[in-house]
């Protein structure tokens, strides 16, 4: 018993017992590549949450491990990522200046919020909350999020000093400031974002085209970043273009992470609490679809409950290890997957080489030019830029087109905050607007069956003294008057009518509003001289209505199924009696 809860809470010691000499030589190859192109974007992502670059070192090294022991994914990389870094800027640049102790502090305080409020989220099951952020939205919100980061970068690229805290106060800043613009920074910036670029589209073809094996053509191209990292940096120290104002990462602490303890005083933590929620949100949605996709792959299961105890146990390890708040990131972990990772022990072997990187390498960092690190992070974040969603959605429904395009513009036009607080209305809207209007179709019987369709779609036979209706939804708070009136008016002036079916085969739920419709349906249809029938009833939705009088007043019957009911209520128990009806157009209607 002690040994399931253990495999199952922990899940080190499920994948653990049967680790291998092969899943460790997977492993090392992986936790190498991985390694590689963590040092440069590491550094890249902790400049943009605002922080020293040492900081994003600090936060690939704790988490990645306890990660490993709490997590359920097998590939899954856990780090900085852009959009998250880029929410700890706009959650924390109100409260404290950059580059302050008071900024670092709140940064720690924000991973530990996090990781409590995703730790608790796993211990009361709370991973289906996530499910109320759409995927249009979060897309949207995503793209925008990228277009927002590289602008923010293109300081850095210009060697210019700009901000703002959405896209239009960025690029008027950048235009205010662009004959201040460094012509070495911009070389510099404009090389390394034209070979990083180059990299992910034209190396590996290159190498190939060379003779050389697919495997180190590979690993060759993950490390891109890091060939212009040397490179740039050898040109910055040999040509001393730090003198020449180009701005330089300048010296980082050689050593391991530091013990650190966030400010858990009550007004700052009443500050950050509502980022600190958006964050854990966002951060888990990304992360488990990251983790679902790759392991589908290998056909491998994702416990999306433990994943939020893993992930808030990686952040609170940030929180007091000098980082800031982390999560699973894309383009790592799909490096970490195709590089060979077996288990999560290749996300520890990362944090061995990350480890070691800040306490032997950080010396060489000192001429990296920013403009490096910032082209590091434009060509990761463009990739996140997808407009086709605009376009998807624009054809497949016109509701979750409007909910990408506002929270595309009001994250653009407002910042990150407003704009994942939008998205994350608007999809609680969309859900609230459309099961407010649930499909609802007139069936009858498709000849020579049993089975009922909707007659707007299909030939079937028909009664005229009997209606019967397909609610296609559950029934809820905000549907019940929707069905109600629906009903009502369908019945109202039809003289040969005598009874009404209520096809539940889709409802799943009904609840106390719903039940309060449902007995006014009763009683004006029985007002009206018309019973009321209910078929094909669900085992927990009759155990709910048993424990109300609705049954007991119900004027008709329950069938077990709708050809019972249409076969008892018919004039004649034979369907040769029947009438056609002529299907008319239905755009709006569903198939069936």
């Amino acid at each position: 018993m002690r040994h399931n809860f253990l495999r199952k809470y922990i899940p080190i010691f499920d994948w653990g017992r049967d680790y291998d000499k092969t899943a460790l030589g997977n492993d090392m190859i992986a936790a190498v590549i991985v390694t590689i192109m963590l040092i440069p974007q590491s550094l890249a992502y902790a400049l943009l949450a605002g922080l020293p670059p040492e900081a994003g070192l600090y936060a690939s090294i704790a988490p990645i491990i306890l990660y490993a022991i709490f997590g359920t994914s097998r590939a899954l990389a856990v780090g900085p990522v852009a959009v998250v870094s880029l929410m700890t800027a706009a959650a924390i640049g109100n409260l404290a200046e950059t580059g302050t102790v008071g900024y670092a502090l709140a940064a720690l305080t924000l991973a530990a919020l996090s990781g409590a409020i995703l730790l608790a989220m796993g211990v009361f099951k709370l991973g289906f909350l996530a499910n109320f952020l759409s995927h249009p939205v979060i897309a949207g919100f995503i793209t925008a999020s990228g277009m927002i980061i590289a602008a923010s970068q293109l300081k850095h690229i210009l060697g210019v000093d700009a901000s703002g805290h959405n896209l239009w106060e960025i690029v008027t800043s950048l235009i205010a400031h662009l004959p201040e613009t460094n012509q070495t920074t911009l070389i510099i910036g404009a090389c390394a974002t034209g070979f990083l670029f180059w990299v992910r589209k034209g190396l590996k073809p290159a190498l190939r085209k060379l003779g050389l094996g697919a495997r180190s053509a590979d690993v060759i191209t993950k490390a891109g970043p890091v060939f212009a990292v040397f490179a740039t940096t050898a040109a910055t120290w040999y040509l001393g273009l730090a003198d020449k104002g180009v701005k330089i990462v300048g010296s980082v602490p050689q050593s391991l992470p530091p013990l650190t303890i966030p400010d858990f005083s009550p007004t700052l933590m009443a500050d950050l609490l509502v980022p600190a929620i958006l964050i854990s949100v966002i951060g888990f949605v990304e992360s488990i679809s990251v983790a679902q996709t790759l392991a589908a792959k290998r056909r491998q299961r994702i416990n999306p409950d433990q994943e939020l105890i893993g992930l808030g146990a990686a952040n609170i390890g940030a929180a007091f290890t000098g980082g800031y708040p982390v999560t699973g990131g894309f383009a790592r972990s799909v490096v970490n997957f195709d590089a060979g990772a077996q288990t999560p022990a290749a996300g520890a072997f990362t944090a061995v080489g990350l480890a070691i990187a800040a306490v032997a390498l950080t010396p060489l960092v000192y001429f990296l030019p920013k403009a490096t690190l910032a082209a590091t992070i434009i060509v990761a974040v463009l990739s996140l830029v997808d407009f086709s969603i605009l376009k998807t959605s624009w054809r497949y429904s016109k509701a979750d087109f409007v909910a990408v395009s506002a929270t595309v513009l009001l994250t653009l036009g407002f910042g990150v905050e407003i704009g994942v607080t939008s998205g994350v209305v608007l999809s609680i809207g969309l859900f609230l607007y459309r099961t407010s209007r649930p499909h609802i179709a007139e069936v009858g019987l498709v000849p020579d069956t049993q089975h009922f369709r909707n007659i707007n779609r299909h030939k079937v036979v028909t009664d005229p003294s009997v209606l019967t209706i397909r609610i296609d939804e559950s029934l809820y708070f905000a549907n019940a008057r929707f069905l109600e009136d629906f009903l009502l008016d369908r019945v109202v002036g039809d003289k040969k009518l005598k009874h009404v079916i209520l096809m539940c085969s889709a409802i799943n739920e009904i609840d106390l509003s719903a039940l309060e419709s449902l007995e006014a349906i009763n009683h004006r249809l029985d007002e009206m001289g018309i019973v009321l029938h209910l078929s094909e009833v669900k085992g927990p939705v009759m155990d709910r209505l048993k424990c109300a009088h609705f049954l007991e007043e119900l004027t008709g019957k329950v069938f077990l199924s709708q050809y019972e009911a249409i076969t008892a209520l018919a004039k004649e128990p034979t369907v040769s009696i029947l009438k056609p009806k002529t299907p008319e157009p239905d755009k709006t209607a569903q198939n069936g």
